[in-house]
């Protein structure tokens, strides 16, 4: 059952149920609150816009919420507010619960607006009793996965619906060939439960993957002392530039130049790299078409970055380059990343890659919605251009948490759900292109902000 059958069965349950128990105290936009327009809290709509958000002061769990045909974007719950994402132009929202009844379009006295945030503060008169038993629903991918729900085995075709008491419960899902997921989860009378997870499948020799992921290797021809600094590449006909790295130790992570570093930026460790080379640029979609042939962007330009490119997808390209160019090119390792983009053995320790000044460097959150062509703003120490802003670059790490130690040619974490992107991109603000600015995605994960840069081994 996909979400808006939940949410119409939801509504429908909630109109039997007396509406008075729901009402609008005040709603009124809060010009001091930049929640909207704020890096990692910034949710667009279908038209790629940012969203209005609505913060509903409430404690009470399992609200649903409908803004009729412009529809609701994302519902965060927070502790006592419910985070509510709607698009532009919305006048109108329905409020409904299970128990309390529904508050059907309500008019909110205003036209709200893209990037701003709202406070609706809500009356509410609970209701004296409810279930004792809750529903839960576990969609999950692959079909196939074995479920778990403490230590019970439950059987579906990627869909399961079953009634478990209210309170906390834990699950695993597991496949062959598939990295497992175990989580926990708490039931409330208030609401039923939705649980959606996608295994990722397990990457461990070329053998497995359907594009061979290719080791990093450190003994690679940068290694050689004459190799150059630039090495000139061209397949079917597309020329791209790769820049020569000259290894060294560097402090990677929040270091004293990093205004607002985040907590998975920490602890600052001592890394060790050898020689590299790396992209000058980040790929562009004349090169992506050149190899596989398409070109998924939805920004189009030749000399544009590609993007909506998964990790998986770059696994493919990087194969194909790979063959029809007989030489070894790969993801740069998370490492990798942050030593080129601060400068290597030449860096200033400048906070963005290249310059204290974000507008020299990078095309931002200024940057009017969409990317820009490569090597249009300037480059950092070493000659590599956009590596803050115009799109997130993936890593090849699973995405985990620092250690303090030493390390040398670190590859990142052993597994994880997550790969590491890098960089910032045009729809983030200047905070989120430091280069010390970490995150995450699924392989899956498609973004119009997202590509990658190569590294050459």
């Amino acid at each position: 059952m996909n979400r808006i059958a939940l949410v119409f069965i939801a509504l429908f349950c909630a109109l039997l149920l007396p509406a008075q128990n729901i009402s609008v105290a005040s709603f009124q936009m809060d010009i001091t609150d930049l929640t909207a327009n704020t890096a990692g809290t910034i949710v667009l709509d279908k038209n790629g816009e940012k969203c209005a958000l609505i913060k509903v002061e409430t404690t009470e769990q399992g609200f649903l919420f409908d803004a009729g045909s412009l529809g609701v974007m994302k519902v965060e719950q927070k502790a006592g507010e419910i985070w509510v994402y709607v698009p532009a132009g919305v006048k109108y929202i329905t409020i409904s619960h299970q128990q309390l009844g529904v508050l059907r379009k309500h008019y909110l006295g205003q036209t709200l607006q893209a990037a701003r945030t709202y406070v609706l503060k809500l009356n509410v008169k609970k209701r004296a009793d409810g279930p004792k038993t809750q529903k839960v629903i576990i969609d999950y991918t692959p079909s196939n996965a074995m479920v778990l729900v403490d230590s019970k085995p439950y059987k579906g075709n990627g869909h399961i619906e079953t009634t478990l008491p209210v309170g906390s419960h834990n699950y695993i899902i597991a496949a062959e060939g598939y990295e497992s997921i175990e989580g926990s989860f708490k039931l409330t009378e208030s609401a039923p439960r939705t649980i959606t997870e996608h295994l990722v499948a397990e990457i461990q020799t070329a053998n497995n993957h359907p594009f061979p992921v290719q080791p990093v290797d450190q003994t690679s021809l940068a290694a050689s002392p004459s190799a150059p600094a630039v090495k000139t590449i061209t397949v079917n006909g597309v020329s791209f530039n790769m820049i020569r790295v000259d290894g060294g130790t560097f402090l990677m992570g929040a270091t004293s130049e990093q205004q607002k570093p985040r907590k998975e930026e920490q602890p600052v460790h001592e890394v060790t790299l050898s020689h590299y080379y790396i992209g000058e640029t980040e790929v562009t979609q004349e090169l992506w078409q050149a190899v596989i042939g398409n070109n998924p962007s939805k920004f189009k330009g030749n000399i544009l970055p590609v993007e909506q490119v998964s990790w998986s997808d770059c696994q493919e390209f990087i194969y194909k380059l790979s063959q029809q160019t007989g030489m070894k090119f790969s993801l740069p390792t998370e490492a990798q990343w942050e030593y080129a983009a601060r400068g290597g053995s030449k860096s200033k320790g400048y906070q963005y890659s290249g310059s204290n000044n974000i507008d020299d460097v990078a095309w931002y959150s200024k940057s009017k919605g969409k990317t820009h062509d490569v090597k249009t703003k300037q480059p950092n120490e070493l000659g590599i251009y956009d590596m803050s802003g115009n799109v997130w670059e993936w890593c090849q790490d699973c995405y985990g948490d620092y250690s303090a130690g030493s390390q040398t040619n670190p590859t990142g974490a052993s597994s994880g759900s997550f790969r590491v992107d890098r960089g910032g991109s045009f729809n983030y603000t200047a905070e989120c292109c430091r280069v010390a600015i970490r995150s995450g995605l699924t392989p899956d994960n498609r973004r119009i902000d997202t590509g990658l840069r190569l590294v050459l081994q």
